[in-house]
């Protein structure tokens, strides 16, 4: 006999029977080709979905990135405007301000030459109101002290008036020909 057939004969427990060899055989092939014609198909369905969605979500997080850099840079675009008017401005008001102060300046220096002009005016006005309350008081003394000294009365206002005028031209020759002091 042969080796394999005294292996058949003495029915190895290690090596199944021939029909159960080809009955697992047949039910594999079977479960194979189920799984093969269904189950493959809609385990690849599914992993295709879900690779879809997943680059649909790569896809749609790259376009709102996008979106966002751009957001980004119309804000960072905005802010440099918003800073470079708020410089403008800034300068506009300190020109402004400048030249309100200039204004000022102006106004305020031809507000003090207008009050030193009517000042002096005011001044020479009260000079001469002086100048003619003295004339007037010079010329009553001065009446006065000539009717005394001619010893007649001087009531014409002709000859005072004259008296007067004589008078106050000799004060004034003398006081013009000298000097004041502490001038």
């Amino acid at each position: 006999m042969t080796p394999v057939h005294i292996l058949a004969a003495s029915e190895n427990p290690l090596l199944p029977a021939w029909y159960d060899i080809v009955w697992s055989a047949i039910c594999l092939l079977i479960v194979f080709l189920v799984v093969w014609k269904y189950v493959l198909p809609a385990f690849n369905k599914t992993l295709d979905e879900r690779a879809q969605r997943i680059q649909g979500g790569i896809e749609k997080a790259e376009k709102v990135q996008a979106e966002a850099d751009e957001a980004l840079a119309e804000y960072q675009k905005q802010l440099a405007d918003g800073r470079a008017e708020a410089a403008r401005l800034r300068a506009e008001a300190q020109e402004e301000g400048a030249q309100i102060i200039a204004n000022m300046k102006t106004q305020a220096h031809a507000e003090s030459e207008r009050i030193v002009a009517q000042a002096q005016t005011q001044i020479e006005a009260e000079r001469q109101s002086a100048m003619v309350q003295l004339r007037s008081e010079v010329g009553t003394l001065a009446t006065d002290l000539a009717s005394r000294i001619v010893g007649e009365s001087l009531t014409d206002d002709q000859r005072s008036a004259n008296v007067v005028d004589r008078f106050i031209t000799d004060l004034e020759s003398q006081s013009s020909a000298q000097p004041v002091k502490g001038a």
